[in-house]
């Protein structure tokens, strides 16, 4: 069984993270017919930037690099929220990804159970995240790792 080691970011890992993630999302957006094409990098970006007013040292925000447990490389990297909620402390998994030449090696669930720990270890009872819709193979990664569908949220072109 693969182990792997969340180690918190520094500045230079967090600029690419902050980089990548962003246009990333502006293309998953697309991809779900929310945003137009011409305007969906600068939506993304207005959107880090209410989330994440500090960037790495924003409050209640964690930013891992995803690391094996022998390698010195980043694998990917994992973005946590953890709060107070009324039914307790809450932890949303904004983003994880895995570098391209990492996947399908089980570093994926790995990286779920390192989460997890991580959570806990942070004081969350849950954690909770969202999936595009177009991203199936993001949904069984997810389910494997013991997530369950809490709601569903449709749309139809007209």
């Amino acid at each position: 069984m693969e182990v792997v080691i969340l180690k918190p970011m520094n500045d230079e890992e967090f600029k690419r993270f902050r980089r990548v993630s962003a246009a990333e999302y502006a293309e998953d957006k697309v991809k779900a017919g929310t945003w137009k094409q011409e305007e969906a990098l600068g939506l993304s970006e207005e959107a880090y930037a209410n989330y994440l007013p500090d960037g790495l040292r924003t409050r209640e925000h964690y930013f891992y690099s995803i690391r094996r447990e022998n390698g010195e490389d980043s694998a990917g990297w994992i973005w946590l929220h953890v709060s107070d909620a009324p039914a307790g402390k809450r932890a949303f998994l904004y983003d994880i990804r895995l570098e391209e030449e990492y996947r399908g090696r089980g570093l994926g669930q790995a990286a779920m159970r390192a989460l997890d720990e991580t959570a806990r270890a942070l004081g969350a009872s849950e954690i909770g995240l969202h999936v595009f819709g177009h991203n199936p193979a993001a949904l069984r990664v997810y389910e494997k790792a013991g997530y369950a569908i809490t709601d569903y949220k449709m749309a139809k072109s007209l």
